[in-house]
C-alpha cells in the first residue's frame, strides 16, 4: 500500500511543479509562510535526499523503459482503472464533508466506470458529463476545522503534513486489494507504482532543472494544492486562479491531473 499513496503524491507535486513553473505562482511572502510551517525541515530534507536517491537509481529508469515499451492506451487504462479503485474513498469524504449532491454524482461516477468502463479501465463517466472530484480525509478534517500542524516528508509516502497523513487509514481500508493475498497485492502495487512514476515523467523532469532547490519547491507545491484541494479551487489568497484552473483537467490519458 505505501506505493499507492507514495506515487499519488508525486504526480500530485510534479503536476504543481509544472504549473508553478510556468505561471510563476511561487512568492516571496509564500515561500515564508509554508516555511514556517515546516519545522521538521532537517529530518523533512533526509528522508527527501532518501527518496529521490531511489527514484533517481531505481524507479525512474523503470519507467522510462514501461514508457517505451507499453503503448498510451494501455498505461492510460491503467491509470484509469486506479483511479476508479481509490474512488471509494472520495465518495466517503464526500459524505463527511456534507457534499451530499456532489456524493450522489461520485457514486454514479464509480459504478459507471466500474460496470459500462469495464472495471473502471474506460473513463466513459466524464463523456457522460459525471465530473471528477478529489476528496480525501485530509480535506475533511479540513473542513471541520482542524490544525494542518507540520509539514511532514515521509520515507516513501513523500510530501505530507500530520493532518493529511491521516488519510492513510480510510484510503487503505477502502482499497479492495489491501484484503487479498500479499501474492497478487505486491504485482498489482508495483504496476500501479511504476505508470504513476511513468505519468510524471515529463513534469518531474521539468521541476529538476528549473528549481533551485527541489526540496523547497516540492514542499510550497505540495502545501498550495492542499489549499486549493480543500478550499474546491478557490482558496482565500491571490494568484491561485490562474494556476488552477478547470482547464488543466484530465484528458483521460492520466499525464496531467490532480487526483
Amino acid at each position: 500500500m505505501t506505493s499507492f499513496q507514495c506515487y499519488k503524491m508525486l504526480k500530485q507535486i510534479a503536476f504543481l511543479a509544472m504549473l508553478c513553473i510556468m505561471a510563476g505562482c511561487a512568492t516571496t511572502q509564500t515561500s515564508d509562510n509554508y516555511a514556517n510551517k515546516d519545522t521538521l525541515e532537517p529530518a523533512n530534507r533526509v528522508f527527501f535526499d532518501v527518496n529521490e536517491t531511489l527514484d533517481q537509481a531505481l524507479i525512474k529508469p523503470i519507467a522510462e523503459v514501461y514508457v517505451d515499451v507499453a503503448p498510451n492506451f494501455i498505461r492510460t487504462g491503467i491509470t484509469n482503472f486506479f483511479n476508479n479503485l481509490a474512488y471509494l474513498n472520495v465518495i466517503l469524504n464526500d459524505l463527511l464533508q456534507g457534499k451530499l449532491n456532489q456524493g450522489v454524482s461520485d457514486i454514479a461516477r464509480f459504478v459507471t466506470n466500474s460496470t459500462i468502463g469495464i472495471g473502471g479501465l474506460f473513463d466513459v463517466a466524464t463523456s457522460m458529463g459525471l465530473e471528477e472530484h478529489d476528496e480525501d480525509f485530509g480535506q475533511t478534517l479540513a473542513v471541520w476545522g482542524v490544525d494542518e500542524g507540520s509539514y511532514l516528508y515521509l520515507p516513501l509516502f513523500g510530501p505530507n503534513s500530520v493532518r493529511d497523513s491521516t488519510d492513510f487509514v480510510p484510503s487503505t481500508l477502502l482499497n479492495p486489494f489491501y484484503y487479498i493475498s500479499s501474492a497478487i497485492l505486491f504485482p498489482v502495487t508495483a504496476i500501479k507504482a511504476v505508470n504513476k512514476r511513468a505519468n510524471l515523467l515529463e513534469a518531474s523532469n521539468i521541476r529538476d532543472e528549473a528549481a533551485v532547490d527541489p526540496y523547497s519547491f516540492t514542499r510550497e507545491a505540495y502545501l498550495q494544492q492542499r489549499e486549493y484541494l480543500i478550499h474546491d479551487g478557490s482558496p482565500p489568497v491571490s494568484g491561485y486562479d490562474d494556476v488552477f484552473s478547470a482547464d488543466d483537467a484530465d484528458d483521460g490519458s492520466g499525464l496531467l491531473k490532480i487526483e
